[in-house]
């Protein structure tokens, strides 16, 4: 797959963050093309103005809709409303593609990339390397993804299906520090040629998170608070994987200073809870190392999920017979019982657990508010599910109950840490290893980090940006 010594890079239309976040302000022109391509020809570059947390469809008055799921407190067993940001309906089937964009687009205003000249590089477990594949290849970049050998069949399909080229490094979800090593060996290489869109070091991942998801929950508030009656953000909760989407809670924690920040992360590969290490199979959450954005001394709370838990549940929610059994036994419609069948993955099961657990830690009652991103959907995971019926043998009715009980409506509050001074300042900590140690970073760097002005700094480009995105189109 050569450069492209093209200019047909020159004609692609880039969005802002405040077109991603505000869709209605973009050209109805391009809006309309994009609407029309979203189903029609999803490969076309214009699918860049999908990247949202709207629904596909308007509604009957025309305007865009928050795309969201309130779960049932039948299935929940809590008595705060956990609500579900929905991500499938972006373009690849997945947020992690408005992170893979973000981080191009950042540096690509900023002349460090050019598609006649260079390659890109995007290190990945699952999900933000697909979004490289289709961000890269519809930017005009001749793009390679490295991910781990172990992880789903159906992401490396979908990497090759956008024209990427695949790296495969060994073991699985655990083996970040494999891709790393990946990446500097390339880099080392064809330094000329190849950029690394590293989604664990580069801001502009944090920086989608904070002003797009966040303000979409902040948005979300206003709804929730007219039609549940309920009273702002009490939690904001998410599998940290490259802690992008933790960033959300940054902008969250400014207009409701009381929300909780909990970050989540596998029982197995407890790095965070008490510097553990291990495999899990929580597709797409990362761990062994704590990222460079991850804004870890504004985390108020730490929860761990054990990761066959989040895979049974995945099971249960999107299985025939277990959507049967919610509706049947649990009262939930048939329309709800196929919303939620469509939105879940492994990850999105870990947040929803990692939620309940979040309610009960704190207390959260009837009119508070858990907010979680289900990152992507089943069909993500349907070998890992096959896999699954192997293990753990076909999933009938009465286990369907089972694990809804156990699971669901009686999950414990072990695992779990409060976001003390001490605590914080540990996990910042944690940082040294892989990013001064084995990454280049320097202690001053690091240090940086410590004062909230270095992240407020952070926030502040991205008004930058959109004005250097817009002067693309002059």
């Amino acid at each position: 797959m050569p450069v492209n010594t093209s200019d047909e890079y020159t004609k692609i239309l880039w969005p802002t963050f405040e077109e991603m976040l505000h869709p209605d302000k973009v050209d109805p022109a391009i809006r309309a093309r994009a609407s029309q391509a979203r189903t029609e020809d999803p490969l076309d570059s214009i699918n860049l103005y999908n990247i949202n947390w709207l629904k596909p469809d308007r509604d009957a008055s025309g305007h865009c809709q928050l795309n969201y799921l309130v779960m049932p407190h039948s299935l929940t067993g809590v008595d705060a409303e956990i609500v579900v940001l929905i991500a499938k309906d972006f373009p690849t089937g997945s947020h992690k593609v408005g992170a893979a964009y973000s981080c191009v687009i950042e540096k690509y205003v900023d002349g460090l990339l050019d598609p006649r000249r260079h390659t890109l590089v995007f290190p990945s477990t699952g999900n933000y390397g697909i979004g490289g594949a289709w961000v890269g290849r519809r930017a005009g970049f001749d793009t390679t993804v490295i991910l781990p050998a172990g992880m789903s069949q159906e992401r490396f399909r979908l990497i090759e299906c956008y024209g990427a080229r695949i790296i495969k490094t060994t073991g699985s979800e655990s083996n970040v520090k494999e891709i790393y090593d990946e990446c500097n060996h390339l880099a080392h290489e064809q330094p000329d040629r190849i950029r690394i869109m590293n989604q664990f070091a580069e801001m502009g991942n944090y920086r989608f998170h904070y002003y797009v998801t966040g303000n979409t929950v902040i948005e979300l508030e206003k709804e929730l608070s007219a039609t549940l009656g309920t009273r702002g953000i009490a939690a904001y909760c998410s599998a940290m994987g490259s802690a992008g989407n933790i960033g959300a809670g940054d902008r969250v924690k400014q207009i409701f200073p009381d929300c909780k920040v909990v970050g989540l992360e596998p029982v197995q590969c407890p790095t965070l809870y008490n510097n553990g290490y291990g495999m899990h199979d929580i597709q797409g959450i990362g761990d062994k190392h704590v990222t460079w954005i991850h804004h870890v001394t504004n985390m108020d709370g730490l929860a761990c999920v054990d990761d066959q838990e989040a895979v049974k549940i995945c099971q249960v929610l999107t299985d025939p017979t277990g959507s049967d059994l919610i509706n049947r036994n649990y009262g939930v419609s048939h329309e709800t019982v196929n919303a939620i069948a469509r939105s879940f993955g492994i990850s999105g099961a870990c947040n929803l657990i990692g939620a309940i657990k979040t309610a009960k830690f704190y207390r959260l009652g009837s009119r508070d508010v858990i907010v979680i991103p289900a990152t992507d959907n089943i069909e993500r995971y349907r070998s890992t599910m096959a896999e699954a019926d192997l293990r753990y043998g076909k999933l009938d009715t009465c286990e369907s109950k089972i694990r809804i009980e156990g699971i669901l409506r009686n999950q414990k509050t072990d695992w779990y840490l409060d976001g003390t001074p001490n605590h914080r300042r540990q996990w910042h900590n944690l940082k040294y290893y892989t990013w001064v140690e084995q990454q280049g970073k320097t202690v001053n760097e690091l240090n940086a980090q410590l004062d909230p002005e270095w992240w407020l700094a952070q926030q502040a480009r991205i008004e930058e940006i959109d004005g250097k995105i817009r002067n693309t189109r002059l």
